[in-house]
């Protein structure tokens, strides 16, 4: 097929409070797991209903594929079945996916994107500062059930291009570098946690495959994340026979920032340059993807985020802001860049399509709106011709 040209849609049906903040108004709550305990079951049932009709439309759908893209790639729960109480399942909802994307000519990748207990510890993992999902066979064996019945229920629908069997589980380099950005909320429920290790990961990856390919159409793909180390993965794909999979990395101009200290435009530039080799040199033995990247940048944003770390999190001064021209200028070059790199491999998803943020009466948000490929379209950061 063509080069995938894809934009997530982060913060629909999973949540990450930096993305909608205002919907964790009124609440202590910092991530998904703590949010329902803050207010009645009928308040929690309102919000999330509301904020998934709302968010994410059918004429998003629309939009997107005007855009030029031709693929979304969608963050799901592990309970989107609603078999998790207190959390409220979302399977109509990506029912309802399946319909736009058919009807505007866009594929949709599920992304299996939280497991109960967290296989990272991040927002984007459901709880923060908890890292225990691997240790804990019977959470291992459900996550493995939500991904035979997403197999079930959509391997014959034509929207299907493939089906995310994890997303970023944080081995331990990952790990030890980003844990201590998230405070548990709950000590003694994060005691036991660590990173997930590369023997539990092959074999974890080994046995979704089977499952899945018993069940899904072989055009239909199964893809494997890296876990934040692509090096790791030329024997795992060499021996196995496979049918199918891909590989996704995710590659952020912020990871560029913590590992050279640098704050620049030549510095980005040249490290997303130097990883599209490498990731020419893995396509050689597996499809590689980069699942998630954006355009948010310190140097952008105008202050040193520390490699993105979020106002939700961290009060920071005010910004030095760029003008418009230049502001533009760096934004596409670093877009031009940073695609050349992932077409290296078969393509790409944007993080992300959408955000609920007020970088105009909330400064403190202030060039975080890059994340949002709509937004940067709007905006003039990307030209439709390079998309």
């Amino acid at each position: 097929m063509d080069k995938i040209k894809g934009t997530n849609l982060g913060g629909w049906l999973v949540l990450e409070k930096w993305m909608t903040p205002h919907l964790f108004d009124n609440t202590n709550a910092d991530d998904e797991y703590y949010l329902p305990q803050e207010m009645s079951s009928k308040e929690y049932q309102a919000r999330i209903s509301q904020h998934r009709s709302n968010f994410i439309t059918e004429a998003d759908f629309l939009r997107i594929a005007s855009l030029g893209f031709n693929m979304v790639r969608i963050p799901v729960p592990y309970f989107i079945f609603g078999d998790c109480k207190p959390f409220i399942g979302a399977v109509d909802s990506l029912d309802q996916a399946f319909n736009w994307a058919e009807a505007y000519g866009l594929k949709i990748l599920i992304d299996l994107h939280t497991a109960p207990g967290s296989q990272n510890g991040f927002d984007n993992g459901g709880i923060t500062g908890v890292c225990k999902w691997a240790q804990q066979p019977k959470k291992v064996d459900f996550e493995l059930s939500v991904l035979k019945r997403l197999a079930e229920r959509y391997k014959d629908r034509e929207g299907l291009y493939g089906i995310e069997v994890l997303n970023e589980p944080a081995t331990e380099k990952m790990f030890n570098s980003m844990i201590q950005r998230y405070e548990p909320r709950d000590k003694e429920k994060a005691q036991g946690s660590a990173p997930v290790t590369f023997e539990f990961l092959y074999d974890y990856y080994k046995n979704a495959y089977e499952l899945l390919r018993n069940i899904l159409p072989d055009e239909k793909i199964i893809m494997f994340h890296d876990g934040f180390d692509i090096d790791k993965w030329q024997n795992f794909f060499e021996s196995n026979d496979f049918t199918n999979v891909v590989l996704d990395t995710h590659q952020y101009l912020m990871m560029a920032e913590i590992e050279n200290h640098e704050l620049s435009v030549e510095s980005y530039k040249h490290t997303m340059t130097e990883f599209g080799k490498k990731i020419a040199e893995i396509n050689k033995f597996v499809p590689v993807v980069t699942g998630e990247w954006t355009l948010f940048n310190s140097y952008t944003a105008g202050i040193d985020t520390n490699g993105g770390i979020n106002p939700t999190q961290q009060e920071f001064g005010k910004a030095n802001k760029l003008d418009k021209e230049e502001l533009q200028k760096v934004y596409r070059e670093l877009w031009k860049v940073q695609v050349a790199a992932w077409n290296k491999g078969i393509g790409y998803f944007f993080w992300t399509y959408k955000l609920n943020i007020d970088t105009i009466n909330e400064p403190a948000w202030y060039g975080w709106d890059s994340w949002a490929v709509s937004r940067a379209i709007d905006r003039g950061w990307i030209n439709l011709a390079d998309i």
